[in-house]
């Protein structure tokens, strides 16, 4: 006959249970992380356009029920690789792009914001205001979003720094054209000779956009001089 377990005893067993699933993710994210630093830093190519496929994995890991959207499932493509990457972000998420209308990207961002992820954004004070621009959307969400302050000059760069040390840059604009039709190029590195660069230029934008360094200019009124 087997006795039959307490309650005191079940808790117990679940909690030892617990422990350990936690020690296994830790030790298997350590391990991860030995392997990449074995292999030297990132270094991953990205080319478009890309497949339209179901994404919906990504935003929802811990989801018991497949999407069950017409989409393709289970595939990975360039998008969904762009997409993880900047996903994986846990501290920071520093943004410089000149048009952004993507919504899964979008909401990418969205969710990393509401994680707690510090995301700051660069963009161009044209490109903000089109139509379908998600720029709006973020900015009332509460992230800090900046724009280039020159009217002569556009804001054209297209780069992410992921936790301050991943670099992700190419020709691909934030667009649903760009990521679909378009052929792009997107590059994923970790290696610091480039990313440091990188980090430095976003200081600089993100400065020389501060709108508290820039007086808005008021028109002087004509003079008129009357003479005898």
């Amino acid at each position: 006959m087997y006795q039959q377990m307490s309650f005191k005893e079940l808790v117990k067993v679940l909690g030892l249970g617990a422990v350990a699933v936690v020690l296994g993710v830790e030790w298997l994210d350590w391990l991860t992380r030995r392997l990449r630093v074995s292999r030297g830093p990132l270094k991953e190519v990205l080319f478009f356009p890309s497949p339209h496929v179901c994404v919906e994995h990504l935003f929802t890991r811990l989801r018991r029920f497949p999407c069950a959207c017409p989409l393709p499932h289970g595939i990975e493509t360039s998008f969904s690789r762009l997409l993880e990457h900047l996903l994986s972000a846990r501290t920071s998420l520093d943004l410089c792009v000149f048009s952004f209308s993507h919504m899964e990207l979008s909401r990418g961002i969205l969710l990393l914001h509401k994680q707690g992820v510090i995301v700051r954004v660069i963009t161009d004070r044209d490109y903000m205001t089109i139509t379908g621009s998600q720029i709006g959307t973020l900015r009332k969400a509460g992230i800090c979003v900046r724009h280039e302050m020159s009217t002569a000059v556009h804001m054209h760069h297209k780069f992410a720094l992921v936790d301050g040390k991943k670099l992700i840059t190419g020709s691909l604009n934030w667009t649903l054209t760009a990521v679909q039709s378009n052929k792009e190029n997107v590059m994923i590195t970790e290696e610091p000779a480039l990313v440091q660069p990188y980090q430095q230029e976003f200081q600089r934008l993100w400065e020389a956009s501060d709108p508290t360094n820039h007086k808005p200019q008021t028109k002087l009124k004509p003079s008129f001089v009357i003479s005898d």
